[in-house]
């Protein structure tokens, strides 16, 4: 018999070379991130009409959504001339730019992590690390290119008699807060890569944390696929509209930008959640007519369930939808949850979970602008020079109903999914293949 030709050694692993790669792995999660925000960005305001801005301004503008789609800060900035001042400020997130960088970006973190069943801290942080910086240098150069100066047509009347005779050329521009943009999407960048840890149950986590990981990562996949179904129901519905009713362009608009904003604030409002807003000017953002319709007035309207029903009953259908999202959302949550975890925590993990969600919804789905003019400190010439549009959540009670909405929906997914968990103990679960 003839010995057993021994297996080759092994080449040995060049550290150097695993950390070249991975830095190529992070460069290319971060272009591609950019890449498909910059493309969402650029074909919502095209459907919105903004490549007409002058002075070749659409790629800045564009910039300056990618910037505010990541937590960015552009400021709003205006001169009139010595004898008159100008007082603007915008505050906005483009959730749709936002939603296809994160989905981008937590799919190219996770990548080459997928084989592996434990990572040690500094493995993890290393890896983050390496996004961080390349991140920030893609968000510096966006942050100078976002800035853009825009005169003002002041049409005819008044207006234009009054700003000809002072000699009064009015201007608005915008412009990037640098060092708040890095600091905030450093934020939103670690935000997206701790939930998609969370969402993950194959992502590999240091020990001390896999002990978290059976309570926290159902809870946390089942509402980032409530926040998802609502997109997917809104993107339906968007096309449809588009193919029926016309006006394509301003739809596509919709949803390129801020169907994240309208799907998520009606999910709010179905749970039991109030808002209050104003349009007043020029101003307007993509929204559906209805929404147009109840906030532009002379006062501050009031977006709730009882307010939206007087224009179209059919938003009571709100409650029942967010009825069965959460049901199902429960549902999946316990049943990707270990089969001796009790049903009073599961109540509290839903709530919890919801809670979050919520205070998510409702910190970025805020809304603020204004501009105005004024001439030798005399009020503001009115028109088309000076408008108001605001948008924000009464907090408190959305948590409040939040939580209610959660720990209910939580009781009902447990009992529901008594029967079809396969995980074990409370105490050393493996995830489910």
């Amino acid at each position: 018999m003839t010995a057993p030709v021994p297996a080759p050694a092994p080449h040995p692993v060049d550290p150097h070379a695993l950390a070249r790669h991975g830095w190529f792995d992070a460069l290319f999660t971060v272009v591609a991130a950019m890449l498909a925000m910059g493309v969402v960005a650029a074909l919502g305001l095209w459907a919105a009409g903004a490549l007409d801005l002058p002075d070749g301004a659409y790629a800045r503008v564009v910039a300056a959504t990618v910037v505010t789609a990541v937590g960015g800060t552009v400021e709003l900035r205006g001169s009139a001339g010595p004898l008159a001042t100008t007082d603007a400020g915008l505050t906005v997130v483009p959730l749709s730019v936002s939603l296809a960088g994160a989905l981008v970006l937590a799919t190219g973190f996770l990548r080459p992590l997928r084989h592996r069943a434990v990572a040690s801290t500094a493995e993890l942080a290393g890896w983050a690390l390496r996004l961080a910086v390349l991140w920030l240098l893609a968000l510096l150069g966006l942050s100078f290119a976002a800035r853009q100066t825009f005169r003002i047509t002041l049409g005819e009347g008044a207006a234009r008699d009054l700003t000809d005779l002072f000699g009064l050329s009015p201007e608005v521009g915008f412009a990037a807060d640098v060092p708040l943009t890095l600091l905030l999407g450093a934020l939103w960048l670690a935000g997206v890569l701790i939930v998609a840890l969370l969402v993950s149950r194959r992502a590999p986590l240091p020990g001390p944390a896999l002990r978290w990981q059976s309570a926290a990562c159902p809870a946390a996949y089942a509402m980032v696929g409530v926040l998802l179904v609502c997109v997917a129901v809104g993107v339906v519905i968007g096309l449809v509209v588009a193919v029926s009713r016309g006006h394509a362009a301003d739809t596509f608009a919709v949803l390129l930008l801020g169907l994240p904003n309208l799907v998520w604030l009606a999910f709010t409002i179905g749970l039991g959640a109030t808002w209050h807003g104003r349009v007043d000017g020029p101003f307007g953002l993509p929204m559906p007519r209805l929404l147009d319709q109840v906030l532009r007035g002379p006062d501050v309207s009031t977006l709730d369930l009882r307010a939206l029903a007087r224009y179209d009953g059919r938003v009571w259908w709100l409650v029942a939808i967010d009825a069965a999202l959460l049901l199902g959302a429960a549902f999946v949550m316990a049943a990707r949850s270990p089969a001796r975890t009790r049903l009073w925590q599961h109540a509290l993990r839903m709530a919890v979970a919801l809670v979050l969600t919520v205070l998510m919804i409702c910190l970025t789905g805020r809304i603020t602008a204004h501009y105005g003019l004024s001439v030798l400190g005399i009020g503001s010439l009115g028109g088309d020079l000076s408008g108001e549009l605001f948008l924000h959540p009464d907090l408190w009670p959305a948590l409040g109903w939040a939580a209610l909405w959660g720990g209910v929906a939580g009781c009902a997914g447990g009992l529901l999914a008594a029967g079809v968990r396969r995980l074990g103990g409370l105490g050393g679960d493996a995830p489910a293949p």
